[in-house]
């Protein structure tokens, strides 16, 4: 099966607006904890969601701070790397 490119590392996702940060997915695994909820305020290095992957919980945490605006990620779903777990703006 083909591979699709990965997108530039300068491309924002089209799902973030300006000023917003995306929280992405450092790798493939499966969605554990989510540890925030819309409308909360986050400091940079606040875990935002725990993902699992090869029997190891993998913390996510927030780049910068802010209020959390969207969380795309759901308890026991799947993500590969680079999906958009959580907005941050």
């Amino acid at each position: 099966p083909a591979v699709a490119p990965a997108p530039a590392p300068a491309a924002a996702p089209a799902a973030v607006a300006a000023g917003e940060t995306a929280v992405n997915s450092p790798m493939p695994g499966n969605v554990f904890k989510v540890e925030c909820k819309v409308g909360q305020q986050v400091n940079a290095g606040d875990v935002l969601v725990v993902l699992e992957a090869m029997k190891m919980e993998i913390e996510v945490s927030a780049p910068v701070a802010g209020t959390v605006k969207a969380i795309s990620a759901t308890v026991g779903g799947t993500v590969n790397t680079d999906d958009l777990l959580v907005t941050l703006g």
